[in-house]
């Protein structure tokens, strides 16, 4: 029954990784009207992402055994750390913010071996520090490609996607996107049945397969929302700048899954539009509210996962209640303060305004 219970969380999270993944690889494509049928740029990310998650397996092994030892992870285990993980990009992918599934999970794993005191910190700094690297890296390639092209299309306008050069441009931001899916499948995958294969519930080969196809699934009815954020409502791009992006993004991630790193996919590729949008447009684009926000949930979502997976085991596995009645304590007086706080400055805001002074 418990088997059965993980691998429904496990292939769940994985749909839900494929509605994020739809928006880091397609967002650009969409964005740019290259697709402009949001239901076709889903399906191309969705069939992709299958196939890149067929080449995954180095990631599958480091999320699997090479963050907690392998002899403590049991189907108990999987389904808490699944759980912690896939509620978490749920609830992000509700409300239509592109989150990195590779924090998350990485996040529910360290939650578990804090709470067993088993972790191996070398690695685990290996990886966080691939996390600010990469999407800074993507940052610095596609603001230095953001120049080249601006330049490049002051020059010659024909190369903007007008007249006969919008067909080619068009094929070519959607081989780009392919080519992004593609890493999406080949890194992200891993994140949903690394922990399946961890406790020994499934091989690599058959978890990469199921995996995959629920990571397709879930791209094709989950993604729209998530594609919006990341193809409009940050900056919109024209063709080459479009394939600038897929191209830094998916090359990046790959690179770094041959290497077995689970890097968040959606951070590199919204670092590279944002590189974009500062070349194309200056650094008024880091006004936006919709980049605050996806930055905030980019700091919130490891810890969030981390909380809760330490918290279920505490509940769950070692019946410490007093120690889990502390953490839910500080949680609501955190969340408390945080609306305090915004509730006093909209009563100053509303004093002022109404010239009441104090």
């Amino acid at each position: 029954m418990l088997t059965i219970v993980a691998f429904s969380i496990a292939f769940f999270f994985a749909m839900n990784i494929g509605a994020s993944g739809t928006a880091a690889a397609m967002g650009p494509a969409y964005g740019s009207g290259a697709v402009p049928n949001k239901r076709i740029a889903m399906i191309l990310v969705g069939l992709f992402a299958f196939l890149g998650a067929l080449a995954g397996g180095e990631v599958v092994r480091t999320i699997g055994s090479g963050i907690i030892p392998a002899n403590i992870v049991d189907v108990e285990l999987v389904i808490i750390i699944l759980a912690s993980a896939c509620l978490t990009l749920f609830i992000a992918n509700l409300i239509g913010i592109p989150l990195s599934t590779s924090e998350v999970v990485v996040g529910a794993i360290v939650g578990a071996g804090i709470a067993y005191q088993a972790l191996y910190f070398d690695r685990l700094i290996i990886i966080v520090s691939f996390w600010v690297i990469v999407p800074i890296v993507a940052f610095i390639m596609a603001f230095a490609s953001g120049h080249i092209v601006k330049r490049v299309e002051e020059k010659w306008p024909h190369l903007t996607g007008k007249g006969k050069w919008r067909k080619p441009l068009v094929l070519l931001l959607i081989i780009c996107g392919c080519l992004e899916a593609f890493a999406a499948g080949m890194n992200n995958v891993a994140n949903a049945v690394g922990p399946l294969v961890g406790a020994g519930l499934i091989d690599v080969t058959s978890a990469l397969l199921y995996g995959g196809a629920f990571v397709a699934l879930g791209a094709i009815l989950l993604g729209g929302k998530v594609l919006e954020t990341n193809g409009k409502k940050i900056t919109r791009l024209s063709l080459l700048q479009g394939s600038t992006v897929s191209i830094t993004g998916g090359g990046l991630v790959i690179v770094a899954s041959i290497f077995g790193l689970p890097v968040p996919l959606t951070q590199v590729t919204t670092g590279a539009i944002v590189g974009i949008g500062t070349a194309k447009s200056g650094f008024k684009l880091w006004q936006k509210s919709i980049l605050k926000q996806i930055v905030k949930v980019w700091v919130v979502s490891p810890v969030f996962s981390l909380v809760m997976s330490y918290g279920l085991i505490l509940l769950f596995r070692q019946a410490d209640y007093y120690t889990f009645f502390v953490i839910v304590s500080v949680f609501l007086a955190t969340i408390g303060s945080i609306s305090l706080y915004i509730s006093t400055r909209e009563e100053r805001r509303t004093t002022y305004d109404e010239g009441g002074g104090i």
